[in-house]
């Protein structure tokens, strides 16, 4: 099973941010620094509401994404419309539901 990124580039900690708290955390590989209302100033912490927003928004994308069905069957004739096949036509020889990509053989 894959994990779906919703915040790409972005870590959300629940820490007390008083003494060397944020140092440690700005001092570790990777991490640029914080999001705040200046930059490089202090780390503002994030209200509620907009933890709960976002926990949200998370839930609904993943019961979004389970639901929706691959609307291709195996047989059916299709369209390249990306990559290096772009504008060719092709048959669908397989569906893979999991990894929800088709198998197509261009003509």
């Amino acid at each position: 099973n894959r994990e779906r990124v919703y915040f790409p580039g972005y870590i959300m900690v629940e820490a007390n941010l008083s003494g060397e708290v944020p140092h440690v955390i700005k001092a570790i590989t990777g991490v640029i620094g914080f999001l705040g209302e200046t930059k490089g100033g202090e780390p503002v912490p994030m209200r509620k509401s907009e933890v709960n927003r976002m926990l949200g928004k998370v839930d609904e994308l993943s019961v979004q994404d389970e639901n929706i069905a691959i609307p291709f069957n195996t047989g059916e004739t299709v369209k390249v419309v990306d990559g290096p096949f772009n504008g060719f036509d092709g048959t669908i020889e397989k569906v893979n539901e999991e990894k929800r990509k088709l198998e197509v053989m261009v003509k």
